[in-house]
């Protein structure tokens, strides 16, 4: 559902800006992607990656280029982030999301840069380099998912019919033992394993009806997806 009230400060410029960034960033990821890479661990016991700095560093850089000068809060450097401006706007990054899908290499890692005003994703854009998928959302915009070939199409999420399995997406790498107790409460359902912030951009455009979260969960982690299922009519 497209809502029509939209920042002024909110462009069809601007996600196009946002969104190329995105995808410079992919073509970074890319580049590590196809060749051996290094990996550390984090504080949290979750990976690192070369890619996950080299994503940090192009993001960061290009967002601080762009004329809606903010903030900018990244999960691989948090300590440099001031707060959010005046008017509680900043951008919110995920530069790897899936990290061990990455390592996996099965291609279901993206891009997530999410611009925030007042604790809500305003902005979104959820980018899946190995897939070449991207989703793009802001508030007054709808969500859009544009695929391999170029195709560009608005998208809504779909409504489930009674009497029929429910579309389950869940966490390839982070199920946890809370999830199949949740599905049988569910009752009849199809389950899909996928990484990364892909989940609710399924649901977004309608492939899934339900994606549960049950684990640990960071802010960067889904605030790009966020958006994009609230613009095609989602709840989150």
């Amino acid at each position: 559902m497209e809502s029509t009230v939209h920042s002024d400060y909110i462009t069809a410029a601007l996600i196009a800006e946002v969104e190329a960034i995105a995808r410079d960033a992919g073509a970074a990821i890319m580049d590590i992607y196809g060749r051996d890479f290094s990996i550390e661990q984090k504080a949290d016991n979750s990976p690192l990656t070369e890619a996950d700095a080299a994503a940090h560093r192009l993001i960061d850089a290009r967002l601080n280029q762009l004329s809606l000068r903010l903030p900018v809060l990244s999960e691989e450097d948090t300590e440099q982030f001031s707060g959010a401006d005046a008017q509680g706007r900043y951008w919110l990054v995920d530069p790897l999301d899936g990290t061990k899908e990455f390592i996996k290499r099965n291609g279901e890692f993206t891009v997530n840069i999410a611009l925030i005003e007042q604790g809500k994703p305003v902005l979104g854009v959820v980018y899946a380099p190995a897939l070449s998928l991207c989703y793009t959302a802001a508030r007054g915009f709808g969500a859009n998912k544009t695929d391999a070939e170029g195709n560009k199409k608005l998208i809504s999420v779909a409504e489930h019919n009674a009497g029929t399995p429910w579309r389950v997406v869940g966490s390839r790498s982070h199920a946890g033992e809370a999830m199949p107790l949740l599905l049988e409460q569910l009752g009849e359902h199809e389950l899909v394993a996928m990484g990364s912030s892909l989940k609710l951009c399924l649901v977004a455009e309608g492939a899934a009806d339900v994606y549960p979260r049950l684990g640990p969960t960071s802010l960067w982690d889904t605030a790009a997806a966020h958006c994009v299922a609230e613009q095609a009519g989602g709840r989150v």
